[in-house]
């Protein structure tokens, strides 16, 4: 991402916040995996938002209008030592001249420096409840200025919650950033059509799963969550993660996986037969949902709520279990009534981007939120028809979704993951080449 754009961001978050207000954000801790393991280190996301700024034990304020410099960075000092272990600093300096900060302090100092700046803000915009430990460090610095008081220090008398002006923010995606998006959605298209294309009966959940960590970091990206494999009756189950079962010939396997490419997500479901060639049963249940999906993603238009593309593909399915035997009933109370939550129990989609399960709020107020330009979201119906003496013998065992990354467009939608193959002729096309 270029360095204007978080420079962008930050001129845009601090006439929001106004000269008598300052802002704070803390990076994300290093977090450990078991004993003296870590897990790799990922960048809270709003900080990185706002700064670019990748390395752990560090603070970011925004201090608008402040004469010796708005955008102050606390962070770790260059030592030869640690770097040898843990890999390169970029130290105040680096923070100054690689990251656009007006001034640059060592994170030790930070109790003796950060205070100074609260004191000359009458509100403080933090986002509490996300960080203990940082939480607690903003209670002392606060308690420390009130005991001051009557030595005529000033004491900032509100606190304004940063993640609601900051999450709008992001909910709008910039020029720049549904280009990461597109790369990072084109990506994980190539691993899904990579993976359609090696399947083999003889191999397990994991070696299907091998196929994406490949063409992922082989680009550079990692896994944006814990992919989902699932053959045959593991397709039902929604957060299945453990593909560690064998592929069967004549199963249909699901495939839930994305990757996080410069701190941007994917998220892209496709389902394919095993052997290559859907059975019938298994082709009617694929058509509805790809039909439902069609339809979901036609409702995501300037101007429509977010729910339009959800009620679209509700109809579709309730439609289409209705007309299978599966659902039984006039179709409006079936409808109605939630019939078809059996089979269909989730949201059609989410906001997406440096989040996989995006921030930003899908109601303002009691209504549904309007969709607008910039916006970007996930469109994912599925069923899921597991075995069970209700569902004909034929479709038990049968779980489809297909999922797809799209922009809200001035021009309509725009489907960023359009490369992964879904029409069900191409699929067995592509699998038998």
């Amino acid at each position: 991402m270029n360095r204007n754009e978080f420079v962008r961001r930050r001129k845009q978050l601090m006439r929001m916040v106004g000269n008598d207000g300052v802002a704070i954000l803390p990076s994300a801790p290093v977090r450990k995996r078991s004993r003296d393991v870590e897990y790799r280190y990922r960048q809270d996301s709003d900080f990185y938002y706002l700064t670019g700024f990748a390395e752990p034990n560090s603070v970011a304020v925004l201090a608008p209008g402040r004469d010796n410099g708005e955008f102050i960075l606390f962070c770790r000092e260059r030592d030869r030592a640690r770097e040898q272990w843990d890999g390169k600093r970029a130290g105040t300096d680096g923070a100054v001249n690689d990251f656009s900060a007006d001034d640059a302090f060592p994170i030790d100092d930070i109790d003796d420096i950060l205070p100074g700046i609260m004191e000359e803000r009458n509100c403080v915009y933090y986002t509490m409840g996300a960080y203990s430990d940082f939480d607690a460090r903003i209670t002392e610095w606060v308690q420390s200025l009130r005991a001051q008081t009557s030595l005529g220090n000033h004491t900032p008398h509100e606190f304004i919650a940063l993640d609601h002006l900051l999450h709008d923010m992001r909910l709008y995606k910039s020029r720049a950033e549904i280009a990461a998006m597109r790369r990072s959605a084109k990506l994980a298209a190539k691993a899904h059509n990579r993976a359609m294309a090696g399947l083999r009966s003889d191999m397990h959940e994991y070696e299907l799963e091998a196929e994406f960590i490949h063409e992922f970091r082989r680009s550079g990206a990692i896994n944006a969550y814990s992919p989902i494999v699932g053959g045959g009756a593991n397709a039902c189950v929604l957060h299945y993660v453990e593909n560690d079962a064998p592929l069967l010939d004549g199963d249909l396997v699901l495939v839930d996986a994305g990757c996080e490419l410069d701190y941007y997500a994917s998220d892209v479901t496709r389902t394919y037969p095993v052997n290559g060639r859907f059975s019938p049963p298994q082709r009617a249940i694929y058509d509805i949902v790809l039909e439902a999906q069609l339809a979901a993603i036609d409702e995501i238009q300037v101007g429509n709520h977010w729910n339009d593309p959800h009620d679209a593909a509700v109809k579709v399915i309730t439609r289409g279990l209705r007309k299978l035997g599966i659902l039984k009933g006039n179709l409006p109370k079936l409808i109605r009534d939630g019939a078809y939550r059996e089979y269909f129990m989730h949201r059609t989609g989410h906001w997406i981007g440096m989040d996989v399960h995006d921030v930003g709020d899908y109601k303002v107020g009691d209504e549904w939120r309007m969709l607008e330009a910039g916006m970007v979201m996930t469109v994912e119906p599925g069923i899921y028809l597991p075995a069970s003496r209700k569902i004909p013998a034929r479709f038990r065992n049968i779980g489809v979704r297909i999922e797809d990354d799209v922009v809200v467009g001035k021009n309509g939608p725009d489907v960023l993951s359009a490369a992964a193959v879904k029409d069900p002729d191409d699929i067995e096309s592509l699998m038998a080449a």
